[in-house]
């Protein structure tokens, strides 16, 4: 039945033809005629109310969904109608588990759902997601200590195979205890309206945010603490750019050392942790690490900052790994903005370079009106 399920799901995510953008951004219809979309008039409002070890869908007019205790599926791989899931109540022992072809939206309306055996909510789709908190609601979800094997990826307490849209006035708070907090095989973006949010990672997970394909960060209060040993706040096998919102980043844990084929492999602790080029513009980045070796940015590319307030401060120490505020493989650019990168030890900003020189360990393009540069702090203001 599963394997059934999930053939129908893969075929049916190839293609999306389906056009969101009015409903997401309440713009213009095709007349032209400014409006206001509602559930009722662009798609099938399905509601899900959980209440402890039980589930109750109602508005599911085409019988996408099915219930089993508070573990609720949702199959609608052949549908072509906009989708909007309404969640509230509470469970212990609950899930979401969506198979979807097109875009479609979650609404979090007051809900807590721990999933002790897998993800809170799991996404099989390909297509965006768009998660909205509502309005003055708290959410929150939760994972468990470990999972119970799938044949479906599980990799956090919010997974998604496909891009995963953040936004309203709510709040919500993600606790990871096995795998990650927020997890995509995508990308994700944090939405200028975006909500509150709070992700937190237990000794026994692993990292804040992860995505595949890129973090952008464009607004909303995002606040992420991860105490597991060579954790990362943020890890992300792309790019990161952060245009606006306010986000403050701790991580606690020490470095993870693994043995592989007899080698030791460390792995330090990050406050971001991204394979391409990272970027700030606007808004304001908050970054602590206190464990062993821990980096504030660990960049693979160019780290630059042209606006915002950018702070990174490790006070760990370099027993097996070297803590950095910032580092980067090519370069550290600073041409706006407030720029603010501290360290107990080793060097404040790393760019490669071998130079006993911190002015030669990051490029100032322009005028600032604040220059401070040392092995151990740097600070540069517009």
């Amino acid at each position: 039945m599963a394997s059934a399920i999930m053939a129908v799901a893969v075929m049916s995510c190839e293609k999306d033809d389906t056009d969101f953008s009015a409903y997401i951004n309440n713009t213009e219809s095709e007349d032209t005629t400014t409006v206001t979309p509602t559930p009722s008039t662009l798609s099938d409002t399905v509601y899900v109310a959980f209440a402890g070890s039980s589930a109750t869908v109602s508005g599911d007019r085409s019988s996408v969904a099915s219930v089993n205790g508070a573990h609720v599926v949702v199959n609608d791989g052949m549908s072509t109608d906009n989708l909007i899931l309404m969640l509230s109540g509470s469970t212990t022992n609950g899930s979401l588990l969506v198979y979807r072809a097109l875009n479609y939206e979650i609404i979090l309306n007051g809900v807590s759902i721990t999933n002790p055996s897998g993800p809170a909510i799991n996404n099989q789709c390909h297509k965006a997601l768009y998660i909205t908190c509502a309005e003055g609601t708290t959410n929150t979800i939760a994972d468990g200590t470990e999972y119970t094997a799938q044949e479906y990826d599980q990799k956090g307490t919010l997974f998604s195979e496909g891009e995963v849209y953040f936004r309203g006035k709510g709040q919500l708070t993600v606790n990871g205890n096995y795998k990650n907090g927020i997890a995509t095989d995508d990308y994700i973006t944090f939405l200028a309206d975006g909500p509150t949010i709070d992700v937190n990672v237990s000794k026994t997970g692993s990292n804040g945010v992860k995505a595949n394909d890129g973090v952008f960060i464009e607004g909303g209060v995002l606040t992420i603490d991860v105490k597991a040993d060579g954790a990362r706040g943020i890890r992300c096998e792309s790019y990161t750019t952060v245009s606006g919102g306010t986000t403050a980043i701790t991580t606690s844990g020490d470095c993870k050392v693994e043995t592989v084929e007899g080698v030791n492999d460390t792995t330090s602790c990050a406050g971001i942790k991204c394979d391409s080029l990272f970027s700030m513009t606007a808004g304001e980045l908050t970054i602590t690490s206190t464990g062993d070796g821990g980096k504030g940015v660990n960049c693979s590319e160019n780290v630059e900052i042209s606006g915002g307030t950018f702070v990174a401060k490790t006070s760990g120490d370099n027993e097996l790994g070297k803590p950095k505020a910032v580092k980067s493989l090519t370069a550290i650019i600073v041409s706006g903005g407030s720029f603010t990168a501290e360290v107990d030890k080793s060097w404040a900003c790393d760019n490669g370079t071998d130079s006993e020189q911190p002015s030669e360990r990051l490029t100032i393009v322009g005028s600032p009106k604040t220059r401070s540069i040392a092995k151990k702090k740097v600070i540069v203001t517009f």
